[in-house]
């Protein structure tokens, strides 16, 4: 039974066709990649259910309004205003502006910012959040619009920007290996967080399936407790890999606590370079930057491709993080990075 012209919408065109949403909108909006046999069966679904597209989304697609829309739920800023930053950058010479709304995880709200970006026609929205793999309580997959996601997670179909975790990692162990250190450690988040998970795992690449992980939370608490269980019983490690910049300061001011020397006995290295903590640490801290600002660039240059119309390959694209090299392991004097 054919349903009826005003009540069709593009789910039941994907589920006829049997695609995504996404793929339906853009194999009806002649843009996106795929064969010619999945276009034509979607194509041919609309018709057969009266699909008729809503005459402003083809108005947004038609026409520039040199504007972008960035999402984020992280309302704290740590990460989404580093991309901002490089979106802004980006476009700001091409004309174009950026505004941005916190949907905090509330998709109520993420649909009224959603609504409202549409409301002014942006040329794309850029989702980015405070976790990169989890999504934004925000449907996006029906938009008439092209969507960048940088550090948040995206539809297999999607152009998707994140910080290669796992390279991070391997060059923080790398150079606590080349300093001299011999018994590695490594100090995390959560299990079940993805980062800590792919960090955790390249560390133990390098430094041993047998050496030390111990998760906990993303806080100076947790690494002034991991401090005590590593020292427990005996001498600790020599070198330590934190999975971010508060669990390293809690380390660093734990063993300063211990009397333990840092970095003459132990080395640390922490993840995110967080400036506010990396430099008032003390001994200033090494840590490995996710370059977010140059993700935030990149998206913005691709968001400014997809909206001209150029084909831009789907899937998710690593962006090297650099070492940052302080005093807390092996620098001295001005900040150095080694990539």
């Amino acid at each position: 039974m054919t349903v009826a012209a005003e009540r069709t919408r593009l789910s039941d065109v994907a589920q006829r066709a049997g695609v995504s949403l996404a793929t339906a909108s853009k194999a009806l909006n002649g843009t996106g990649r795929m064969t010619t046999e999945t276009r034509q069966r979607v194509q041919h679904a609309a018709s057969e259910l009266g699909f008729r597209p809503n005459t402003h989304a083809r108005a947004l697609i038609a026409q520039r309004s040199f504007t972008v829309g960035l999402l984020t739920n992280d309302s704290y800023g740590r990460f989404s205003m580093p991309v901002m930053s490089g979106v802004s950058e980006a476009l700001v010479s091409k004309g174009v502006s950026v505004f941005m709304c916190g949907v905090e995880n509330d998709p109520e709200l993420g649909r009224i910012h959603l609504d409202a970006m549409l409301d002014k026609q942006v040329d794309g929205i850029i989702a980015t959040g405070k976790r990169g793999d989890r999504q934004l309580p925000a449907e996006l997959a029906e938009l008439p619009i092209p969507v960048v996601y940088a550090f948040s997670k995206g539809p297999d179909d999607a152009v998707t920007l994140m910080p290669d975790d796992a390279q991070g990692a391997r060059e923080a162990t790398e150079w606590l290996r080349r300093s001299g250190r011999r018994r590695l450690a490594h100090v995390t988040g959560p299990e079940g967080f993805a980062a800590a998970e792919v960090r955790a795992a390249a560390f133990r690449e390098i430094a041993g399936p047998d050496a030390p992980v111990l998760f906990g939370d993303w806080s100076e608490a947790w690494g002034h407790e991991a401090a005590a269980r590593l020292w427990d019983g005996g001498n600790g490690p020599d070198g330590i890999f934190c999975g971010n910049d508060q669990i390293a300061r809690g380390i660093i001011d734990a063993l300063r606590e211990r009397g333990v020397d840092v970095p003459g006995a132990v080395g640390v290295i922490g993840f995110d370079n967080w400036g506010v903590v990396v430099r008032a640490t003390r001994p200033p801290m090494t840590s490995v930057d996710m370059n977010l600002a140059e993700l935030g660039r990149q998206a913005g240059r691709l968001i400014l491709a997809l909206s001209s119309g150029e084909d831009v390959a789907p899937g998710i694209r690593h962006l090297p993080c650099s070492l940052v090299v302080r005093e807390s392991c092996g620098g001295a004097g001005p900040d150095r990075m080694t990539a």
